[in-house]
């Protein structure tokens, strides 16, 4: 299989770029005018990056036919594209995925561990994401030649965080009654904010450093709405605890209404992590992680030393919402 990776009890990462170099492969052949056989078929269909995005799209009730898939491979559109695809494979091909791994287990505990495979591949769909994380992760990136290595590195090491993140932390929550059950899970999102910390490498590392510069602009346009937004995940919070919303798919639209491009799960959820590791440092912050609980705790006693030593107000959860969820004046639990 054509990639590279690690292997080490800790660290299992393969990155497979078969599917990638097989159409590619047809589409040099159809660039040089010549045919393009069954065996050229064969390869691209039967590549591990193929048949494990077939999986996917299968699980996610979007059926992937083989038919058109050959009819996409056989676009002009993408003939068109191939000289920039090629040479997007061969610089994401000479990155590091050890040191995005490091990253990742930078902001991770002690016992986290990260297997998984990562496919960049040529597909209809400019989307990427992570598949069948409690069997065999697998990490899907759309080969897209505006993303550099420095930015598939930084790419890599947010998924990497996420696969991490899974084998260490578990937001069942199962001691805690409903609705407080379901605000945790959904608290759980502003692991999206510690991925941009740990992607970036530190929290005086801008999370868009290695980005186009209208990455950079709209992160902080986002992050300077940091009070309203997180006012705005308050609300949510307190409606589901109040009873207001109870509906399943009520709840679940509006908070992934939170995700948008980079939303308050991201850009909340970063300040706040920036905020205790620059006040208490990383250990506390890695000691929070895994518990919205402890992290929210976490970031009111930072955003009051931050508050104390420069007199910069940061906005606050409420202390009714705490109390809601369980968390005492110190920082400990008691039962919502």
């Amino acid at each position: 299989v054509a990639g590279q990776g690690a292997d080490t009890a800790r660290l299992r990462l393969r990155v497979v770029t078969d599917e990638a170099d097989a159409v590619l492969a047809v589409l040099e052949k159809r660039a040089a005018g010549r045919p393009v056989e069954a065996v050229d078929w064969a390869r691209l269909l039967g590549s591990e990056g193929y048949r494990r995005l077939k999986e996917r799209e299968h699980a996610m009730r979007r059926p992937l036919d083989d038919s058109t898939f050959r009819a996409f491979v056989l676009s002009d559109s993408l003939l068109a594209r191939a000289p920039a695809l090629r040479r997007t494979l061969e610089a994401w091909r000479r990155a590091d995925p050890s040191a995005a791994a490091s990253l990742a287990f930078a902001y991770l505990p002690a016992g986290a561990r990260i297997h998984a495979t990562v496919y960049p591949v040529i597909k209809p769909r400019g989307n990427s994401f992570v598949f069948d994380v409690e069997r065999d992760p697998a990490i899907f990136l759309y080969l897209d030649p505006a993303v550099d290595r420095a930015q598939f590195e930084n790419t890599l090491a947010h998924e990497l965080h996420h696969i991490g993140y899974g084998t260490v932390c578990d937001d069942a929550f199962a001691d805690v009654p409903e609705p407080t059950r379901t605000a945790l899970h959904w608290l759980g999102a502003f692991g999206e904010g510690l991925a941009m910390l740990a992607a970036a490498g530190g929290p005086d590392v801008h999370p868009h450093a290695t980005g186009p510069v209208a990455d950079r602009e709209r992160w902080d346009r986002d992050v300077a709405r940091f009070g309203p937004d997180l006012a705005a995940v308050q609300a949510f919070l307190l409606d589901v605890l109040d009873g207001r919303l109870r509906d399943a798919a009520a709840i679940r639209g509006k908070a992934m209404s939170f995700f948008g491009v980079q939303g308050p799960w991201y850009t909340v959820g970063w300040k706040m992590a920036a905020t205790v590791e620059r006040e208490l440092g990383r250990p506390r912050l890695l000691a929070a992680i895994c518990d919205p609980r402890r992290f929210l705790a976490a970031y009111d006693e930072a955003a009051a030393l931050l508050e104390r030593r420069t007199g910069e107000r940061l906005a606050r959860w409420s202390p009714e919402l705490l109390r809601r969820l369980g968390v005492t004046p110190g920082g400990g639990f008691h039962a919502p």
